[in-house]
């Protein structure tokens, strides 16, 4: 078995839960699988699989969902980003999801502040991936749109004040003293920003438009480039986006060219990588580990890594890492 297995996961190995949340069964919404690949998430339903459970500043997870399946609208107490990793995606915002709407491709990339209630859409043609990160070890809880309780109800599912599903279809029943959850207030409601077309397509950074350079520390290898996302780069490389308010967290693209590589140094912070295109080759000294698209895995802090692309295709991965400035990396 690897020495990195509890950082490791697949695409393949994903183990996903259809009712996850209150909205499951509602049509439309009834076809969609969550995942929680770091930390548990926000998911409602107590066995949804957690596949990395060491705390890491911030919580990671992936919607896979068929042609026209729909995420109903909601908010959360802390950052939400998303990583479209396939299909084609419709965000909409507003608490009846008509103020604003952006639609987003593979590589494209959205942070969605905390105050304004946002749901999505796959409009692709076929099944379709988004790769999310949540701030926070503890991201709380969602906050759903009124209009969620009313069709949940309808097909059996009530969500607690503590946060968790009742299935009365499986003559579930909430525990003594727990009651259900209060619909969402007129008062909740308008704590949530009304924004514009043009405003949330602002919390959009279009893989066309990353700002691939040779200002980082990865980058300065041959054949190597990297795009800050969210937030800086590293402490002292200010190279920012448009996502540059605080999240707790820190998110870049790393391309590396056919034969490319990156010599081995330490991090101090834990560094998830996802692979969005082609594979990436990890040295991790007592182990050689090779990701494909979709998989991920987390390098733990102060431990050695060296990247190469061994592939005749560009790899590109996305990159989180604790806080909004990290620390500089240490070469060996």
């Amino acid at each position: 078995m690897s020495l990195f297995a509890e950082r490791l996961v697949r695409y393949d190995d994903l183990i996903p839960c259809k009712n996850a949340f209150i909205d499951t069964r509602s049509p439309g919404s009834d076809q969609k699988e969550n995942f929680t690949i770091i930390g548990p998430g926000v998911a409602e339903n107590p066995n949804q699989h957690v596949h990395i459970s060491i705390p890491h500043g911030f919580n990671i997870g992936g919607a896979r969902q068929p042609a026209g399946c729909l995420n109903s609208q909601h908010s959360h107490l802390t950052e939400e980003i998303f990583v479209v990793h396939s299909g084609t995606w419709a965000f909409y915002t507003g608490v009846d999801g008509k103020d604003a709407k952006v639609i987003l491709n593979e590589g494209d990339i959205i942070s969605i502040p905390l105050d304004i209630f946002r749901g999505f859409e796959n409009v692709g043609n076929g099944i379709g991936y988004l790769y999310a990160v949540l701030g926070s070890d503890d991201p709380g809880r969602v906050l759903w749109a009124p209009q969620v309780f009313d069709m949940a109800k309808e097909f059996g599912l009530i969500l607690l004040e503590n946060g968790s599903l009742v299935d009365t279809t499986l003559n579930e029943k909430a525990p003594d003293g727990v009651s259900p959850m209060a619909v969402t207030s007129s008062e909740q409601i308008a704590q949530h920003r009304i924004i514009t077309d043009e405003e949330l397509a602002q919390t959009v950074v279009r893989a066309s438009d990353f700002n691939w350079n040779k200002h980082s520390y990865l980058s300065q290898f041959e054949c190597v480039y990297e795009a800050p996302l969210v937030g800086n780069l590293n402490a002292n490389t200010p190279i920012q986006t448009q996502l540059n308010w605080p999240h707790g967290f820190n998110i870049s693209a790393l391309k590396l060219q056919p034969n490319a590589k990156i010599a081995k140094h330490i991090r101090f912070e834990e560094e998830v990588i996802f692979v969005h295109q082609g594979s990436l080759t990890i040295d991790l000294g007592d182990e050689v580990l090779t990701l494909t698209q979709g998989d991920t895995f987390s390098v733990p802090i102060e431990h050695s890594r060296a990247f190469s692309n061994e592939a005749k295709n560009d790899c590109i991965v996305y990159i989180t890492r604790r806080n909004d400035s990290p620390k500089d990396p240490q070469f060996t």
